[in-house]
């Protein structure tokens, strides 16, 4: 599922999906996405099960992760 950075600080990172939900990611989540920063406005893909972020990433970025 693909989604926005609404916001983003050291602590909290929220994110709109292209449905127009809010999800708050968890700072342990981000923390594996091995990202160092994003910004508002930022596209980023994203998992979701329930009501949660369960991974976060940028097609690209990452070892697993190629262009396409």
């Amino acid at each position: 599922m693909q989604a926005t950075v609404f916001s983003h600080d050291p602590d909290t990172t929220t994110v709109v999906t292209d449905d127009g939900r809010r999800l708050h990611v968890a700072p342990e989540v981000f923390a594996a996405s091995a990202l160092r920063f994003v910004r508002p406005g930022q596209r980023v893909s994203i998992t979701v099960e329930g009501t949660r972020v369960t991974r976060l990433w940028i097609v690209g970025i990452g070892d697993d992760e190629t262009i396409r």
